[in-house]
């Protein structure tokens, strides 16, 4: 799974302070969401982030499945 925050806050010049701020979301989610280290993230913090940047969820995480492995 990948998210695509730091991406879409760069193309759009906006801070982590700034999404904060506007979001409510705690910086330290933020900060893990934009450096890809967060593993587990609220569906409501993917919502406020989706309607603060007015995208839809698919653009902002992107999910491959991986290929079934063939039993021997």
């Amino acid at each position: 799974m990948k998210n695509n925050l730091s991406m879409i806050m760069g193309s759009r010049l906006l801070s982590i302070s700034r999404v904060h701020e506007e979001t409510g979301i705690s910086r330290s989610t933020i900060i893990g969401l934009y450096y890809r280290r967060a593993k587990n993230v609220k569906f409501e913090t993917l919502r406020k982030l989706c309607d603060y940047l007015q995208i839809p969820l698919s653009e902002l995480i992107e999910y491959t499945p991986k290929e079934p492995t063939k039993e021997a």
